[in-house]
Formats: structure tokens, C-alpha cells, sequence
């Protein structure tokens, strides 16, 4: 996604002041090693780059997919990311989302859990997903794509809630063919867990494995398509009061627990505020203990890639070398140019869920 400021600065592995933390830790025994305040967007460790939490309470949609002129008063159209109404248009004009934008050197993972998205790219690509969907796509060399919110129903509400995470690529990835592939939420394992008093937690295995259970394939030029680096993405819900284990990963993994939803989360005795990033020591197993009412956390963790990155805009790469010769081949190729009629496209209000791949092949879901 098209997220606005330019970050010039080298994006470093964990801090100086984690790495202490760390050292005393595994004197203690402790897991936790810092706990942060979470904003719209999340700070991550190495293999990642970064993650947005968007959640919006979009209104009926017009006969355009998008909300009534009306809505649209007082916002700075084109630039709006301020929530306004209980919701924000973000880059759209018309529909809200992220119209036609480059990316190179990294992968997007976007996992919906509220509401439709609308994907088109420049390799012809196209689809809707969500409710549950993930869509992952490998920016690789380059490719243009948009993101679109389409408000698909007249009658009432389309709120909106979803994750984009940014997941880099080594240096010998970062000139890959672009690629993306649909985790479709009917086949995205769900593992659940019940402890003693018989209340359950579900796992949305998105990456890598939990316990002996394994996720769908990571497309094949991803950091987390080899099982050593061990990535993985994982959705949490924990009804009221369930405990939960989640296992030990390897030394020198990095793995950070997002709590997003809940009230009163314990971690290894540690009692946690909502909307905190909790960063951990990945070879200590974590035992969680949800508060009242319902608790959701996303995990992130991966072995680092250790490289010197750059991130300007919509590119990451190593060098700022790198990062000038993607503006140039961006302005000379347009990476294979806008194959549709509209930046910010959207499709007929009648289809459903659908993937269809630059091959042509075409994935329909009901």
C-alpha cells in the first residue's frame, strides 16, 4: 500500500538497548523483553519491515461502490488518513483505498478480516478477497498495484478491518519475477487449542508452523518459504480466560506479539495493556492467559535477514544505489505499464470472491 512519508534512514536490526535486555533475560529467564504502545502503524523487527492495522466503519455505498459525496466534505481527498466519520478514504478519490502504486524489493502480506478488497496490478492480475482471505503478493523487480475498499453494500454499513504486512526479501530476492498468490480463509489452517477448563483459543496458521501444524506455502522466492528462517504469521482468538501455549522457536529468532483486541492479556505472569507490541525472546515458550471478554493477537517472527536496508517510498532495497535505479527503471518501464482503465480500479459489484492470475488461470470462490 501506498503509505504516505518517505523514510530515508536505514531500517536496523533490534537496538542496542534490546540486545541488553535480551542478555539479562536469559540470565532471568524472562521472555518478555519490551512492551510498546501500538499506533496505526506497527513497528516490527527484522525480517519485517512494518505493519498497518486499518479498521474502518465505512458507510452504504453509492452506485459508484464508494461513499456518498456528503462523506467526502471536509476530508483532504486523495491524502485522507484522518479519521473522520469512522473512517478514512486514504489515496481514493472516489472509492476508498490505495489507487495504482510501485513497489519493489519486498513482499505485502494483507490479511482481511473484515470486509472486500479489490487487487489489480500491472501484470494484468486482478481479484477480490477477504472475510478471513490473505493475499500475498512478491513485489520482486517490480510491479504497479492497486488496493481498493469497493463499498459493495447499498443498504448498510462496510466496516473494514485488515493487516498489511511488509515482509523483506534478501538482497539475491530482491530482483525476483513478481508474484502473488490468494491463502484463501477456507483452507487457511485453523488449529484450536482447549485447555482444562475447556475454553478455546484458534490459530490462524497465515505462515510457518504452529506446533505440528503447517501453514498453506509461502510463494517460493520469500524469506518464509524456507522452513529454517522460521516465519511465521499467526491470528490469535482467545475466549475469555483460555490459556494458551505457544512453543519455544530457535535462539536469535525475532518474534513480537501484536494485542490488538482485549482487555487484561497475561503473558508468563505479566499482565499486558491492550494495543501493546510485545517483543519476546523467541526460545522462551510463552504461556498467555486472555483477559475478559475476547482476545485477538497477530504474531510476526522470522530469523533476521541481517542486511543493511533501505526504504524510500514504495522501495526497499540495500543500497542507495539501488534505491535511485528503481526510480529510473519506474519512470522508463512504468513496470509494465497500467493494463486497466482506471488507477483505483474496482470490479462489477455482482462478482464474488475471485483471484485471477497474470497466466490467466482463475481462482472463483463463492
Amino acid at each position: 500500500m501506498g503509505i504516505g512519508a518517505a523514510i530515508t534512514a536505514p531500517i536496523e536490526n533490534a537496538s542496542a538497548s534490546i540486545k541488553k535486555v535480551y542478555q539479562k533475560n536469559m540470565e532471568k529467564k524472562n521472555a518478555i523483553l519490551q512492551v510498546k504502545p501500538m499506533g496505526f502503524q506497527w513497528e516490527t523487527a527484522d525480517p519485517f519491515l512494518f505493519c498497518v492495522h486499518h479498521e474502518d466503519q465505512f458507510p452504504k455505498g453509492d452506485e459508484n461502490m464508494g461513499p456518498a459525496t456528503s462523506e467526502l466534505l471536509g476530508r483532504s481527498i486523495g491524502d485522507d488518513f484522518i479519521i473522520k466519520n469512522g473512517f478514512r478514504m486514504y489515496h481514493g478519490k472516489t472509492v476508498p483505498g490505495f489507487p495504482g502504486h510501485p513497489h519493489r524489493g519486498f513482499e505485502t502480506i494483507t490479511v482481511v478480516r473484515k470486509g472486500l478488497v479489490d487487487h489489480a496490478d500491472s501484470l494484468g492480475a486482478a481479484g477480490r478477497y477477504g472475510n478471513g482471505d490473505v493475499q500475498w503478493m512478491t513485489a520482486g523487480k517490480g510491479v504497479q498495484h492497486s488496493e481498493m475498499f469497493p463499498l459493495l453494500d447499498q443498504e448498510k454499513e462496510n466496516p473494514a478491518e485488515l493487516f498489511q504486512i511488509w515482509l523483506n526479501l534478501p538482497a539475491r530476492s530482491k530482483m525476483v519475477a513478481p508474484h502473488f498468490k490468494m491463502l484463501w480463509s477456507e483452507n487457511i489452517p485453523k488449529v484450536t487449542e482447549q485447555d482444562k477448563q475447556g475454553k478455546k483459543s484458534i490459530i490462524e496458521v497465515i505462515a510457518g508452523n504452529f506446533g505440528k501444524h503447517k501453514a498453506l506455502a509461502a510463494p517460493p522466492d520469500s524469506w518464509a518459504a524456507e522452513a529454517a528462517h522460521e516465519v511465521g504469521v499467526w491470528n490469535i482468538l482467545m475466549q475469555d480466560g483460555a490459556h494458551l501455549h505457544i512453543p519455544a522457536a530457535s535462539e536469535g529468532v525475532n518474534r513480537t506479539l501484536y494485542y490488538y483486541e482485549g482487555n487484561g492479556l497475561q503473558i508468563n505472569g505479566q499482565t499486558i495493556s491492550s494495543y501493546h507490541a510485545i517483543s519476546v525472546q523467541s526460545d522462551i515458550a510463552l504461556d498467555l492467559v486472555g483477559g475478559a471478554g475476547d482476545t485477538r493477537i497477530l504474531v510476526l517472527q522470522g530469523r533476521p535477514i541481517g542486511e543493511h536496508v533501505i526504504q524510500y517510498g514504495p522501495f526497499v532495497m540495500n543500497t542507495k544505489e539501488e534505491i535511485n535505479q528503481a526510480f529510473e527503471d519506474y519512470h522508463r518501464t512504468q513496470f509494465g505499464g497500467w493494463p486497466w482503465s482506471r488507477y483505483d480500479q474496482v470490479h462489477p459489484r455482482s462478482r464474488g470472491r475471485f483471484a485471477k492470475h497474470a497466466d490467466g488461470h482463475e481462482e472463483t470462490k463463492v
